[in-house]
């Protein structure tokens, strides 16, 4: 019984890096997680993926590239101000400039590094390193 997909996806990818596969299918299938995977593919933490589409909600099928120490969901999802990024970063990333916050703006799904250029606030989706 699955009560949080995204965070189901992002510990099935968390755990087949770890173990050290190459592709690992993602399920259920939603346009957040698309997008959560497109800002994960632009910033080289995957590799190619595809939807599957199966007749039970769909899939994600995922290439791995190793490039993933460690990634999750935050809940519960925080509001952010624009102005405070610096401390959701300290909190949920290990070095100043490395890895990624991803959020809910807006003007859609994106990393705290373009939310800080747009000067938009959001909620907290997930983070990545």
């Amino acid at each position: 019984m699955q009560f949080d997909p995204l965070s189901d996806a992002f510990t099935r990818i968390f755990n087949a890096e770890q173990a050290g596969h190459y592709e690992v299918t993602v399920n259920p299938a939603s346009k957040m997680l698309g997008s959560l995977l497109s800002i994960m593919q632009a910033s080289d933490y995957i590799g190619e993926y595809e939807k599957i589409d199966n007749g039970r909600g769909g899939s994600f099928r995922v290439e791995l590239i190793g490039a993933i120490n460690r990634c999750g969901v935050i809940k519960p999802r925080h509001s952010v101000k624009r102005s405070e990024f610096d401390k959701w970063e300290s909190r949920y990333l290990p070095a100043r400039d490395l890895g990624l916050l991803i959020l809910s703006t807006n003007q859609g799904v994106m990393n705290h590094y373009e939310a800080k250029k747009e000067r938009v606030g959001g909620r907290l989706l997930a983070y990545i390193f």
